[in-house]
């Protein structure tokens, strides 16, 4: 596995980090989360993403993740990169959900409880909060790092304006943000055209992205319809049946014949556009199986693009725009 280093700092994670989201976490199904997570270490991957919120109900995906820890994977732990977050509504009242100092504290303790760890490497805040003071979630973070409790910050979906307010609180409280998580993708591109990525190299962020597949959309498993079982199909999908307009169709059928001509698969050049840029220390993935990890897997054979791919590929996928997460949502 070619680790990459994760902006100015000793950090180093795989190209292609385990999101531990929508397949992870339902009891019922344990046994092959159980394969997927081992095949994946097996084969290099180290970073496991996670949210207090993650899986079915919220927190069952880090129970699950715990679970394996003490039954396979504890002494590897220190092989380990485990990251979770904290910013969307978890248990009921006022302080289950945003960016308040009591709800990220409280919400931290809960998520070392669950995966039976004495800190994690990395916890983000999950969401930009409009409603509480900036200097009091970046204050909150600062609090828990100083306890012990996470190596290092992260923050996730910030637009540029907020990810700089947060990168000079936190260097205000004697620390500093280690990683920006956004979205992006062939068809997601905000964090071009907002100028993130530039401002995340100048400032030695590292960058792990997210929805480089777009929840499936670019592995071409709708160009006929929507299959059964699929997440488009699942009650509560970010995806809408109504997504699937005639211009997307076309569009990722011309970005099909694109990987074709490389020698990939869509899902593949997808996951190796996002992975072209060296900002890009790693992108979360959601497989389900071991067999498609595989198969994702391939993609870190074929990274290089010339000049002429990367053309058709934005002519192809040209007024396409379906970001899932704009930034601060």
């Amino acid at each position: 596995m070619p680790y990459r280093r994760c902006g100015a700092s000793g950090l180093k994670l795989p190209p292609l980090s385990l999101g531990l989201w929508q397949n992870f976490g339902d009891e019922a199904r344990y046994s092959e989360a159980r394969k997927l997570v081992l095949a994946a270490f097996d084969a290099g991957i180290t970073h496991f993403d996670l949210a207090n919120n993650y899986g079915n109900p919220p927190g069952s995906a880090e129970r699950a993740f715990g679970r394996l820890l003490r039954e396979d994977l504890h002494p590897y732990r220190d092989e380990l990169v485990i990251s979770t977050k904290a910013g969307y509504d978890m248990w009921p009242g006022p302080y289950g959900e945003w960016g308040s100092r009591k709800y990220l504290v409280a919400s931290l303790d809960q998520s070392l409880r669950r995966l039976g760890v004495d800190y994690v490497d990395i916890f983000y805040s999950h969401r930009f909060d409009p409603g509480t003071p900036l200097a009091e979630t970046m204050g909150a973070l600062a609090h828990l790092q100083r306890q012990g409790k996470a190596l290092y910050l992260g923050i996730s979906s910030y637009g540029p304006d907020e990810t700089g307010r947060a990168v000079d609180l936190l260097t205000q409280q004697g620390t500093r943000c280690l990683v920006h998580q956004p979205s992006y993708s062939i068809l997601n591109r905000w964090v071009e055209t907002t100028g993130l990525l530039e401002q995340l190299e100048g400032q030695g962020i590292g960058c792990v992205t997210f929805t480089a597949l777009e929840q499936g959309l670019l592995t071409g498993k709708y160009r006929t319809g929507v299959p059964e079982g699929s997440r488009l199909s699942r009650p509560g999908s970010l995806l809408k049946p109504e997504i699937l307009t005639a211009e997307l169709s076309g569009a990722i059928a011309r970005l099909e014949a694109i990987a074709h001509r490389r020698g990939q698969s869509l899902a593949q050049m997808a996951l190796a556009w996002v992975l072209r840029r060296p900002l890009v220390c790693s992108t979360v993935i959601g497989v389900r199986t071991a067999e498609q990890l595989k198969e994702n897997l391939l993609a870190l054979e074929q990274l290089a693009f010339t000049d002429d791919e990367l053309q058709d590929i934005d002519r192809a996928a040209s007024g396409c725009d379906t970001t899932l997460w704009p930034p601060n949502c």
